[in-house]
């Protein structure tokens, strides 16, 4: 494993960090946080015994149950090969107070006396203001000196001119940004990731595979362009081995949940060091980049921030089908798609239901104007005769499992 030093801490973290997000989930549980734990516990010691130092949860990941997860996995001496960040999360933070509340809690559930990086998480102009309102460099100053944290940092999703503005509020360790060659000018961007390094702070990159997007088989154009490299590599790949590519990235945080992806990510991980990439395979990027940006409909990453919908949309999912749609051209398969995974779910998620409360866009990282894409969701798969097909739909669903059965 390729290890990269943050300048303030010294410390080594390995280029790959394991992201806990998205962790495999039991079978019969879709969407509702459950871990799998024996296999995820298997997943994180594999990945550390192969080199991953850096591991990331939250407070919030998988309905609030992750951390308690975490300090399970980490038993057996795992705990001491490990870098350990959570975070500080604004959205369930209304006091001075609680901010002590909660990292009792968190060292208690991850079953440890110190979190090495501690971030104050999602943050962006109006949330950074409210925290510091609330004393949050005095809480962060106090928790350090007493040993219950070491590093401090934030994790960002706002505007750039804000991601500057609190990097200089306080002396920070580390920041971590989304950044892939989709996010060059997005959020923090490039300027704030090298301002950041200028800083002499670590950057941990979080969503370089936008939310596994980047990952899948790509539409037939992008698919070309990628077929004319010298090299050939998975999508994965290429966007793993472009955000390594920087020296201001300390650590790069990959949200694994699948044994086949693990090894390819510290496969690459131990062959992409710093500037690895030719001045070919970068313009090769940016042409890849160029055609991604001019068929995406909605910018999604699938971090379900937004999530649950007061009114019950789905809406990483309406926007998962709207940019399938768009990227691959097949209409009747984005349909199916559509009313299995929406219409037909138990708990119906119809972009439709969306009564425009706002509640969505105030959460969301990438600032998405959610309101008036799911307009466009609902105008594109709720036609006329949409009440008519679902009904059809289920109907077959239903015999079909009654001639299974």
């Amino acid at each position: 494993m390729i290890y990269r030093e943050m300048k303030k801490t010294g410390d080594k973290l390995s280029a790959l960090g394991f992201g806990c997000m998205r962790l495999p989930q039991k079978k019969g549980h879709p969407g509702d946080g459950k871990i799998d734990e024996e296999r995820a516990t298997k997943q994180i010691r594999t990945a550390i015994d192969k080199g991953v130092n850096y591991i990331d949860t939250a407070a919030i990941y998988h309905m609030g149950d992750c951390e308690a997860f975490i300090g399970r996995a980490l038993s057996d001496g795992y705990r001491e090969k490990v870098k350990l960040a959570t975070k500080l999360t604004h959205l369930i933070i209304n006091s001075r107070e609680e901010m002590d509340s909660l990292l009792n809690s968190q060292l208690k559930k991850l079953k440890t006396n110190v979190i090495d990086c501690y971030l104050v998480h999602m943050l962006d102009g109006p949330s950074w203001q409210k925290m510091n309102n609330m004393g949050v460099c005095e809480f962060l100053n106090k928790a350090k000196a007493d040993g219950k944290i070491t590093n401090i940092g934030f994790s960002f999703h706002g505007l750039q001119e804000d991601f500057f503005k609190i990097v200089d509020a306080y002396d920070w360790d580390f920041c971590q940004i989304q950044y892939s060659f989709l996010d060059r000018k997005n959020q923090a961007g490039e300027k704030g990731l090298k301002y950041a390094a200028e800083k002499e702070m670590g950057v941990i990159v979080m969503e370089p595979l936008r939310g596994g997007m980047l990952a899948r088989k790509p539409p037939k154009e992008i698919e070309e362009l990628w077929d004319t490299a010298e090299i050939k590599r998975t999508p994965a790949e290429w966007a793993l081995r472009w955000t390594l590519n920087h020296p201001e990235v300390s650590v790069v945080l990959s949200g694994m949940n699948e044994e086949e992806h693990i090894e390819e990510n510290i496969r690459v991980a131990n062959e992409a060091p710093s500037g690895s990439l030719t001045e070919d395979e970068l313009k090769l990027v940016r042409k890849v980049e160029k055609k991604y940006l001019s068929i995406m409909k909605a910018g999604c990453t699938g971090c379900r921030y937004c999530m649950p919908c007061p009114n019950g949309v789905d809406i990483p999912v309406c926007f998962e089908t709207i940019n399938d749609l768009k990227m691959y051209g097949n209409k009747k398969w984005a349909d199916y798609w559509y009313m299995g995974r929406v219409a037909l779910a138990d708990n119906p998620g119809l972009a439709s239901q969306c009564e425009e409360c706002g509640e969505c866009e105030e959460k969301c990282p990438q600032k998405l104007p959610i309101q008036n894409l799911l307009k466009d969701v609902a105008d594109e798969f709720e036609g006329r005769f949409f009440p008519i097909k679902t009904w059809l739909m289920g109907k077959g669903f239903r015999f079909m499992m009654r001639r299974g059965m």
